[in-house]
């Protein structure tokens, strides 16, 4: 696929992943840890990213690696408990002696990761969405998902634009569920929103329909926003329709995936959510700069695997494609001196926007890379 890197002094168009190759040799190759939910709750997230991250190693490799060396990719599987993610952080930084980190699927899998790779000082880039994974900043760790903050003020200008200044909120009582709906409260009065209504519920619960009971029945409620991921969201939405409540309903980018459409079927007609170009290549304008990147990796991923690309498979591409420019601009997988390049990322067009970093922005993505989508007959339909 084709991708503009900023290497540094010069952007560089890159035709496959070609311009990490050199000629391979007997040098040690360049280990890549990463920590992954494959199964569990949140293998929706998971395994597309590991898929992603085995496909391109392995492309590269076949054209020669990155300086000359060949890339190791060591991949452990949480299952979604951050326990094991410490354990398996612990023995990548230790006993595989890789040289950075790629990884954690969920907010709370990379926040077990975090003390370890700031400890060791590896760098680490996440692929989960919560802001306080990058805020504060914390100098060895990266992220490439739009974040829980900027997610809710996606969802707040478009209900502004609605004319919603009342709302109902169910969220999840953990990690990203719980950060979303922390973060929605502390920006939602930006946008002149009141919350009247804040219900949780439990990753495993099987019905909430007491909790959008309680919200149906609120007084003044104008629409209804669900913060959370994997089979949760599904859940609300079915069960917001089963209740007949008549009033829009917005997901967050947590659900940005037909596995989301396809277990909440025809309930999720309506529903509105933030997302990146990576979901909708077709329907981005021919100028916008994203085009390019996201349609030839919907189809790279696509053809490999025969199903509906991701914007968390992009997520694991955005983190290696920096990675290996950092690789590539520090001339070594020297920690330091490859944390301090991934820093210096800039103007990378990735599957979620354009990357800028900087010593006080660990993700590099602005506001304008997300869009608004709503789901209609199945699929997605750009409105913003």
């Amino acid at each position: 696929m084709r991708n503009l890197v900023n290497w540094g002094a010069a952007a560089v168009v890159v035709a496959g992943c070609s311009a990490f190759a050199g000629q391979a040799g007997a040098a040690d190759p360049i280990k890549i840890g990463s920590i992954l939910s494959v199964t569990g709750p949140a293998s929706f997230l998971g395994e597309p990213e590991k898929k992603t991250l085995e496909m391109y190693v392995e492309r590269i490799n076949k054209e020669g690696g990155v300086m000359g060396r060949k890339i190791e990719l060591v991949v452990y599987d949480d299952g979604g408990a951050g326990e094991k993610a410490s354990t398996f952080t612990k023995r990548l930084i230790e006993s595989d002696k890789v040289d950075l980190l790629i990884g954690g699927s969920t907010t709370a899998t990379t926040m077990a990761a975090v003390p370890l790779a700031e400890r060791n000082e590896v760098p680490f880039i996440s692929l989960a969405g919560a802001v306080v994974i990058v805020d504060p900043v914390k100098k060895w760790v990266f992220k490439t998902p739009h974040t829980d903050k900027m997610a809710a003020e996606k969802v707040f200008s478009d209900m502004k634009k609605r004319g919603i200044t009342k709302i109902g909120m169910i969220s999840e009582d953990a990690g990203f569920g719980k950060s979303g709906h922390d973060q929605s409260k502390l920006v939602a009065g930006n946008y002149g929103i009141e919350i009247v209504a804040d219900e949780i519920y439990s990753p495993k619960d099987p019905d909430v329909t007491a909790q959008l009971t309680k919200i149906k029945n609120a007084a003044g409620v104008q629409a209804v926003f669900n913060f959370g991921f994997g089979q949760g969201p599904a859940i609300v939405t079915k069960n917001f329709k089963q209740l007949g409540i008549a009033l829009p309903l917005y997901q967050s980018h947590g659900v940005a995936s037909k596995d989301f459409i396809k277990l909440a079927g025809d309930a999720a007609d309506g529903v509105r959510l933030p997302a990146a170009g990576q979901v909708i290549p077709e329907q981005l304008a021919a100028t916008d700069p994203q085009k390019p990147v996201v349609t030839a990796f919907k189809k790279d991923y696509e053809t490999a695997f025969k199903s509906d690309v991701s914007t968390f498979a992009g997520h694991a591409y955005d983190g290696l494609q920096i990675a290996l420019a950092a690789i590539n601009r520090a001339k070594s997988t020297d920690r330091a001196k490859v944390r301090d390049e991934i820093e210096k990322t800039s103007g990378y067009v990735g599957t979620g926007g354009l990357v800028s970093m900087s010593p006080t922005d660990h993700m590099g993505l602005s506001p304008s890379a997300f869009h608004m989508l709503e789901i209609r007959k199945g699929d997605w339909v750009l409105i913003d």
